[in-house]
């Protein structure tokens, strides 16, 4: 079993259990307790697991992992999603970009294009595409979070609402087997459903660490997607609903 494989079914494992030792670990993989300490070091930093005295447990539900770190994990992934995703979005269209780490690199992959009008409850996402003379970047109004530069509440959901785009570019924290989209903040979750209801088509940027995420609260579901950009093959349980709504699967 390489070390992928490997990984993916301790996260698994941890999943069906709640917690597993080191001990039990290196028992069922066969392999040395250092193997399986770089591994669930390499998972905890993922997010997709949480380090614990003596093994791993259950990644928090209700607690996102810090900003200055999602910023550092899965790049060359997050960068290929954005590469492919830009190349979906023609030149003088107008969008929605909302808030998270992907959607900071996908603005980046979005210097190329022409004529583009953006609205964004993103900070970061503004400042890399505010020097583009002839893109319109429009900022959201609303309570602004320290942690992220991310806009949300009434007034931000009131903004969306004035606006009806080509596309709407969305970041999400998990993807349940069932199809339901989670994420952490509720209030970010209301933004992100009026981008959703104000766009003609919906893409979901998500790397592969999402489908392994369970946070609490539900933004929506993958039916309501146009698209998805991943990095890998998604579960064959959202593969099947990706196919039975008709949601295009891009893996870049």
């Amino acid at each position: 079993m390489n070390q992928q494989y490997r990984q993916d079914a301790i996260v698994e494992l941890v999943r069906q259990h709640g917690y597993m030792s080191i001990e039990q670990l290196t028992e069922h993989f066969a392999v040395t307790p250092q193997t399986i300490r770089r591994d669930l070091n390499t998972l905890a930093n993922e997010g997709r697991v949480r380090r614990v005295h003596g093994g791993v447990g259950v990644e928090s539900s209700t607690v996102n992992t810090a900003y200055s770190t999602r910023k550092t994990l899965h790049l060359e992934e997050k960068e290929r999603i954005a590469r492919c995703l830009a190349q979906h979005i023609p030149h003088h269209a107008s969008l929605f970009i909302n808030i998270g780490t992907s959607n900071e690199m996908i603005a980046q992959a979005l210097l190329e294009h022409q004529g583009l009008e953006i609205i964004t409850n993103n900070l970061n996402v503004a400042a890399i595409l505010q020097h583009k003379e002839d893109f319109t970047v429009i900022i959201a109004g609303g309570q602004v979070r320290s942690r992220d530069g991310g806009i949300i509440g009434e007034a931000t959901i009131d903004f969306i609402n004035q606006f009806k785009v080509d596309y709407g570019i969305i970041g999400i924290s998990g993807i349940d087997e069932d199809g339901s989209l989670l994420e952490f903040d509720y209030q970010e979750v209301r933004v992100a459903q009026a981008i959703i209801a104000n766009s003609r088509r919906v893409y979901l940027a998500a790397d592969y660490s999402k489908f392994h995420r369970n946070p609490v609260v539900r933004q929506g579901n993958i039916s309501q997607l146009d698209a998805l950009f991943t990095d890998r093959k998604p579960p064959e349980a959202i593969q099947r609903l990706l196919n039975q709504h008709d949601v295009a699967l891009h893996i870049a």
